[in-house]
């Protein structure tokens, strides 16, 4: 992985512009499939197993790809790396709206994956290159991440209605089109010159530090609860007698949440080095907010406000601790794989074992308590891994 580089402001502005480009790309392709279910299943008859498998298959393949990432921007360079995630993402639209049901889940595949190598990198290279503001520009980023997804969510609707579910998809690909016309310019940035840091040895491996395990748990089991609620917040609504429409706006409403704490939560990490309060805070409000659905689901509003915004300021809080809790950008790529291998993981298994929860008695109030201890658990990590410290440093 190449070390710090001298760039010109000019330069400079070039690459935010690049990583905030990157970061639409991140959940965007992912997020705006699940309100199109409906047509590829009648297209297709697919049955609600065969359905699901095309929301759970990028984040399988998040947890496969992500140890992986960290290796490969060794070899080729975090700027080619990334490159090749945008143009994985890019074939991956084409493919996934090309017609034919194999192609459907091959482009999904592939989405999944070149958006795995850019999540794992991002927070290396903010690292590198800006290692004085990472807080800010993680908030930033999840911020384009937030915007991006919501507003190709809430497109995703009217654009199947006027161009079919094809169009729609394809739609898509004008956000990793943008990105990489951005960050071609990259591979022409000035040769890279060693710095002490870049170039120190990352110590032993981040999968034996407690500290990256308290990481990795506040980042994994945030993203549970995350894609839990992405999942199934339809359903609990609908089942709690809400209309389909009205239980998909506040669906919207969640996604437009989680990218709020972007606007400020970045300002506020740069001036604080102890982080827990902010951790501790950001799972309680969502362990509120699931506790509320349970107990008071007629204020959908006012929970799904709440969760989009505790998961939302999680995200940030986990992505930031990558880079604030490691010495190098080698580290922080290290820490980042692991984090996001057993993150998704976890995250891939949490909607259909809720699901399978649901089934028991008591409907939703099961699968919604065990994400209420989960929540609880991750503020826990939250005030561990929210500590002033790096690894290799315990």
């Amino acid at each position: 992985m190449r070390p710090s580089i001298d760039r010109t402001t000019a330069g400079k502005a070039t690459l935010l512009a690049g990583i905030l480009l990157i970061a639409a790309n991140l959940r965007a392709p992912f997020t705006g499939l699940p309100p199109l279910l409906d047509w590829l299943a009648g297209d297709f008859d697919l049955g609600t197993t065969a359905a699901s498998v095309l929301t759970t298959l990028p984040l399988l393949a998040f947890a496969v790809v992500s140890p992986l990432s960290a290796r490969l921007a060794r070899a080729l360079g975090l700027e080619r790396t990334l490159l090749a995630a945008l143009l994985l993402i890019t074939v991956g639209i084409a493919l996934r709206s090309a017609g034919p049901l194999w192609s459907l889940y091959a482009g999904t595949g592939l989405i999944g994956m070149g958006i795995a190598v850019g999540n794992v990198l991002l927070p290396s290279l903010i690292k590198r290159d800006f290692p004085d503001h990472i807080a800010m520009l993680t908030g930033a980023y999840a911020l384009a991440m937030g915007l991006a997804a919501a507003l190709l969510s809430g497109l995703a609707v009217p654009m199947a209605t006027s161009w079919g579910w094809r169009g729609a998809l394809a739609a898509f690909i004008v956000l990793p089109l943008a990105a990489l016309a951005v960050w071609v310019t990259q591979l022409r940035a000035p040769a890279p010159r060693a710095t002490g840091q870049a170039a120190a040895a990352t110590g032993k491996s981040v999968w034996r530090t407690g500290l990256a395990w308290q990481v990795t748990l506040f980042f994994g089991l945030n993203s549970t609860i995350y894609y839990v609620g992405i999942g199934w917040l339809p359903a609990i609504l609908t089942d709690a007698g809400m209309t389909p429409e009205r239980a998909g706006s506040l669906h919207g409403v969640l996604q437009f949440a989680t990218a709020v704490p972007g606007l400020v939560l970045g300002l506020i990490l740069r001036h604080i080095e102890d982080q827990r309060l902010p951790a501790v805070g950001s799972a309680l409000m969502s362990a509120v907010a699931l506790l509320g659905l349970i107990v008071a689901p007629q204020q959908a509003l006012l929970w799904s406000l709440l969760f989009g915004l505790g998961t939302g300021a999680g995200i940030i809080m986990g992505l930031s601790f990558i880079g604030l809790r490691t010495a190098s950008a080698q580290q922080a790529a290290a820490l980042s794989g692991m984090a996001q291998s057993v993150g998704y993981l976890l995250a891939a298994s949490g909607p259909p074992v809720m699901g399978l929860l649901h089934n028991a008695p008591g409907g939703w109030q099961l699968p919604l308590g065990v994400c209420v201890v989960l929540a609880l658990t991750i503020a826990v990590m939250g005030m561990l891994a929210g500590r002033d410290r790096r690894l290799g440093a315990e």
